[in-house]
């Protein structure tokens, strides 16, 4: 396919997408919905689950089906790294601390959940002591205990057996990993981790050797999960995890299905986080967007678990045709292109400025799909959502209204000697809605200026590692690298140290893909991590904000907005800063 059809053709979806948001009465949400779990709910209005909850209610029944493009990465809480999966993971794991139940920003909020609250911190930010809440039990009725949630935390230790989950508890608690793990602890109880003390069942002590100010928020993760050693089938533990929250698994067929039930062990005395409305939860895997879509807007389900947006003709026809049950989630995933240090003439920071002069960041948006179906120009390289974003903007992208500079570009191509241009090589995923197409719209831009640029699609399930793999990049000649990124956990920490900090950058999946090796980054990590407060923290992430755009390090060029279809059958919606914009599955209920 060729740019300027591919551009035409999106362009014009954009637009028909614009002009259907523009004309509609029920911006924000109407009043229409269920309020009672009564009959059967309308569309609440578009918007209706932004920053409130579409649908209300409290009646409980009914099975909640969700359809997804893609599996989780792994149902075991210790080794799942998919944002949608530690969404749905909320229906059968708790952890101490986790987010609050609630629209929009709040929430960010942690609050407590098997824990009686969030932690009390004391010896100036090393300790953290946590009291569990009484009548919290497995699946099985047995008691709950903090050994359990112990033995769970030390799983992420066995990392030959549990792999790809988050490590960032390991590398708090235990950066030297002198620990190996309960699967070789010599220990007669297989708790062994001197970082974790459990004086009683009710009580957890975590002992840090330094501050980390964003050490709750790695508490919050699927990986703080409780396990119980008698339960726990190591690798296999995938297939069948053993619950501690409102639903169990009936059956899991991987890459097609799950099923989850109630779980009648639950005591909802012990949890003030999940409502448990529906009986029953199906999740239907198919990698047939289109028809996802379609099966969607027709009723035959209720969520794209997901959460990544609608496709080009689907969100038109949602848009069109039934906008009540439309949101424009507000994601925190910024759209970027890595400049790759390591290979000429990129590693100038001169020819990496003319990038981001020559890059016409209005028309990337509206490949897209516009401000509404895209999102907004990106300045910063922090998104909103995160403290330490700002209005920064010293290439002047939003003064000029995402228009390029060609005249600015050319002098930098003159000040690092490439004054004709130079020769490199972009990747992007084709199996990424839009990426591809995105790509061949800069490729277009850039070779204005002279930067001739070779658009090499790879399939993302393998971005890992080949983009994910210096060597890899090395070999194929990459320059620049097309991706997206949204926080693991909402601060600066969360977002940008796998991108940006040297300490990230490894042999296999690497995310720092301009290959940063700078100490005054890591440095400015170190600083904000060990600042307990976070407004102070936000504080010292401007500043590495500003270093990255002033060295011309990674380019962000998308905020991104998702068109979403939320089933006329839901109540109880609403979209989740704390899980990207996506709605807060656990909080869902269906009309029967």
């Amino acid at each position: 396919m060729s740019t300027v059809t591919s551009k035409r053709r999106l362009t014009a979806g954009a637009a028909l997408v614009v002009a259907a948001l523009m004309t509609t009465t029920a911006c924000g949400g109407g009043d229409d919905g269920d309020s009672g779990g009564g009959s059967k709910a309308k569309g609440a209005g578009f918007n209706a689950a932004f920053n409130k909850v579409a649908n209300p209610s409290t009646k409980k029944g009914g099975t909640l089906k969700m359809v997804g493009k893609q599996d989780l990465d792994s149902a075991d809480p210790q080794r799942a790294y998919y944002g949608f999966a530690w969404d749905f993971m909320r229906f059968y794991t708790r952890q101490l601390v986790t987010y609050d139940a609630k629209p929009g920003a709040a929430s960010t909020k942690l609050v407590g959940d098997l824990a009686t609250g969030p932690g009390v911190i004391s010896d100036g930010g090393k300790t953290y002591t946590y009291k569990l809440r009484p009548g919290v039990t497995w699946e099985d009725g047995s008691k709950l205990t903090s050994k359990d949630v112990k033995y769970g935390i030390e799983r992420i230790w066995a990392t030959d057996t549990i792999t790809g989950g988050p490590q960032y508890l390991m590398q708090t608690l235990d950066p030297k990993h002198e620990y190996k793990g309960p699967y070789k602890d010599t220990s007669a109880d297989k708790l062994g981790l001197k970082a974790i003390e459990t004086p009683d069942d009710s009580t957890i002590i975590f002992k840090l050797p330094k501050p980390n100010g964003d050490f709750e928020q790695f508490l919050a993760m699927p990986s703080g999960s409780p396990v119980k050693a008698s339960q726990d089938t190591k690798a296999k533990y995938t297939q069948r995890p053993f619950s501690s929250g409102p639903y169990k698994f009936e059956t899991y067929k991987p890459g097609k299905s799950i099923v989850l039930v109630r779980n009648d062990k639950w005591d909802k005395s012990s949890d003030t986080i999940r409502a448990a409305l529906p009986d029953k939860i199906s999740m239907t895997i198919s990698a047939n967007l289109e028809e996802n879509d379609k099966k969607l807007m027709e009723g035959d389900y209720d969520v794209d678990i997901n959460g990544t947006g609608m496709t080009q003709s689907g969100r038109v026809t949602a848009v069109q045709d039934h906008k009540d049950s439309v949101d424009n989630m507000q994601t925190s995933f910024v759209r970027y292109v890595a400049l790759v240090h390591t290979a000429k003439p990129l590693d100038d920071v001169h020819c990496r400025k003319a990038v981001f002069y020559a890059t016409d960041f209005a028309a990337l948006q509206q490949t897209r799909g516009g401000e509404i179906a895209g999102g907004a120009i990106a300045n910063s390289a922090l998104p909103a959502s995160i403290k330490g974003h700002s209005d920064y903007d010293p290439y002047g992208v939003l003064a000029r209204k995402g228009k390029p500079d060609a005249a600015k570009a050319k002098e930098e191509l003159k000040a690092c000697g490439q004054p004709n241009g130079f020769t490199t090589k972009l990747s992007a995923r084709n199996n990424n809605p839009g990426e591809v197409d995105t790509a061949e719209a800069l490729q277009e831009q850039l070779g204005k200026v002279g930067i001739k640029i070779e658009v090499d699609p790879i399939d993302g399930a393998e971005a890992s590692s080949i983009t994910g793999s210096p060597s890899v990049v090395k070999k194929r000649g990459y320059g620049m690298t097309m991706s997206g990124w949204g926080p693991d956990f909402p601060s600066g920490q969360g977002f940008g140290q796998p991108l940006w900090d040297s300490r990230f950058l490894s042999e296999t999946g690497n995310y720092n893909e301009s290959q940063l090796k700078d100490p005054q980054i890591d440095k400015i990590f170190d600083e904000a991590i060990a600042e307990t407060d976070p407004v102070k923290a936000g504080e010292i992430y401007k500043s590495l904000d500003k270093r990255i755009l002033d060295q011309a390090d990674w380019m962000p060029f998308i905020y991104e907005k998702n068109i979403t279809w939320r089933g006329k059958r839901l109540t109880n919606a609403y979209m989740s800063d704390a899980y990207n914009g996506r709605y807060d599955y656990v909080s869902l209920g269906v009309v029967k």
